[in-house]
């Protein structure tokens, strides 16, 4: 009968309606002190996915003054923590665009730092042993350039110490990178992008301890190549560079060590 069918629509359209139906949001009428404190509870525990929701809702209630400007880098560091680069990146960068003169604009750009000189760190962990000589180095390069803004516009911030420490790292590392790349192009025999490499970091890096050895494959490179008088030269620099080099007295090591593992 009709009326049956009706009847039985609007109670499958009543079941479909309890089975959607979300419980009330606790938070609804909290201050922002009382979401702030509540997301610092959650990130203090370890709930950090818990602490960014309440973060979020923070922002989004109370998108004006200090509480949602401090919960925007809050959010920040807890995708650090998580992990969550890109999530975290952005957050920062989100911070940075809209508040360009805030008196934490230093804290933004230390954390954007060190959101990448973490990545680079957890990229060798998990790589082990792997051949590096084809990935780039945009994660340190970025680091770097946070860093670098940083202890250029903030001399004074209590966090250019550390900057400026990791940035010499950085520098070691980058240098070693492209020594490591460099090797690799000669090992197959290919002179000229081992030369290209080598004079890159003669010119960039030229404080850093990689130093020695790219001079060494640049003479090396420009041996297999037949560039006798560059060869003559390269070796004059690095002689007068590094007069008791071990590397001229008995070439390169034969292991498979990588450039990050400064340790050995």
């Amino acid at each position: 009968m009709p009326w049956l069918r009706a009847l039985a629509a609007l109670a499958l359209v009543s079941l479909a309606a309890c089975g959607t139906t979300e419980a009330p949001d606790a938070t609804l009428g909290w201050t922002p002190e009382r979401l702030y404190a509540e997301a610092h509870d959650e990130m203090a525990s370890g709930n950090r996915q818990s602490a960014i929701k309440m973060l979020e809702k923070l922002e989004a209630r109370y998108p004006f003054g200090q509480w949602a400007e401090q919960a925007q880098l809050d959010i920040a560091w807890a995708h650090f923590k998580e992990n969550e680069r890109e999530l975290s990146l952005a957050a920062i960068d989100r911070f940075m665009k809209l508040h360009p003169n805030h008196a934490a604009y230093d804290y933004a750009l230390y954390l954007k730092g060190l959101v990448n000189f973490n990545e680079q760190q957890g990229l060798m962990a998990r790589l082990g042993s792997q051949d590096l000589s084809e990935r780039d180095q945009a994660a340190l390069r970025e680091s770097f350039d946070a860093f670098k803004d940083l202890i250029t516009r903030f001399p004074d911030s209590k966090y250019t110490p550390d900057a400026e420490a990791r940035m010499r790292y950085l520098v070691n590392s980058m240098a070693r990178g492209k020594v490591h790349i460099a090797r690799y192009y000669y090992n197959r025999g290919a002179y000229v992008a081992a030369a290209n490499r080598a004079q890159e970091v003669i010119r960039d890096y030229q404080e850093a301890p990689a130093l020695e050895e790219a001079l060494y494959l640049l003479i090396r490179s420009y041996e297999k190549l037949g560039l006798d008088d560059m060869r003559a030269d390269a070796e004059r620099v690095m002689r007068r560079s590094f007069p008791d080099s071990e590397l001229l007295r008995n070439g390169l090591p034969q292991d498979d060590r990588r450039w990050w593992q400064v340790w050995r």
